[in-house]
């Protein structure tokens, strides 16, 4: 899949939610906490959070996990280690504030619903468009958040809820979402009961459902649902509308294991990233703009 945008087109969905200065900005309340160790604050890159110090799978490397395939924006030519895609060049950022150069960082591919299951990890961090959720962290830690994030739903002009502009309008509607990702809770939560919606594998079959008419709408976050109609990946696809939160706005964030000692270091390079401007740059380079997809009442 190629990773095309029409940058000039949109309104950045920026992946922050505070000014870019507030370095503090929403932490995570979990094992050492975001930007702390158990000594006390820390600075990534240097004493318990330089190389040397990390209690990494590798010594002297930084492990990455994702699924495969990765898909765009947040990938580019399922390639994690090109570096290109969102969660890719946010990976290779967080390594960098910690210390590590390029060829310091290695990937390996996770499926996605194991990646967030407990037990041995084969990753330092994973990213793969996870949702920070109070039952998630019963099993893994989180970093702090590293993009703040809206589903939406995907349809053709030539579906009957292709100009729907309420949510009610979409109740009667069979949707499809990924297994295991808040797509498909937003679905299930805000849109209709779990006995309209199709459960896929991956985002692959979801979008085959949508295009061969097995589905009528697909629930995707934002910038996904602008690669669907924008790449032509669905062809004659377009964004019915975002989908509101089901509850507390939902935030991307990196999968550590239970308890890692890496935590604290990683959600402190996260929040550095936050404070130089760094996010939101590589937001407005690799995200779509989310100015014209209308929200869903």
């Amino acid at each position: 899949m190629s990773l095309r945008f029409r940058r000039a087109a949109f309104v950045v969905a920026v992946a922050v939610s505070c000014p870019l200065g507030a370095v503090a900005c929403a932490p995570v309340d979990q094992g050492s906490g975001a930007g702390s160790a158990p000594g006390g604050p820390v600075t990534p890159g240097q004493g318990a959070c330089a190389p040397a110090q990390l209690k990494t799978l590798k010594p002297g490397s930084f492990t990455f996990g994702t699924d495969q395939p990765a898909y765009p924006p947040w990938f580019s030519d399922d390639d994690p280690a090109n570096g290109k895609g969102f969660e890719a060049a946010v990976a290779y950022a967080v390594a960098g504030k910690l210390g590590y150069r390029p060829d310091g960082v290695t990937w390996v591919r996770v499926p996605f619903s194991a990646a967030i299951q407990p037990g041995v990890k084969t990753y330092d961090a994973d990213l793969n468009e996870f949702s920070i959720t109070d039952e998630r962290r019963k099993a893994v830690d989180f970093s702090a958040p590293y993009y703040d994030v809206t589903q939406a739903v995907v349809t053709t002009k030539a579906s009957p809820i292709a100009g729907a502009t309420t949510l009610a309008a979409l109740r009667g509607a069979k949707l499809g979402a990924q297994v295991g990702t808040t797509s498909y809770d937003a679905a299930e939560k805000v849109i209709a009961p779990a006995a309209q919606i199709s459960v896929y594998n991956n985002n692959d079959d979801a979008k085959q459902a949508l295009a061969t008419g097995q589905i009528q709408g697909l629930v995707v976050d934002l910038p996904t649902a602008f690669e669907i109609t924008g790449g032509g990946e669905v062809p004659d696809s377009v964004i019915v509308g975002q989908v509101p939160p089901a509850g507390a706005a939902e935030q991307f964030g990196a999968v550590l294991d239970k308890g890692s000692p890496l935590t604290g270091c990683v959600s402190a390079a996260v929040e550095a990233l936050r404070a130089d401007g760094t996010l939101a740059k590589l937001t407005d380079q690799w995200l779509t703009r989310a100015g014209s997809a209308r929200e869903l009442k």
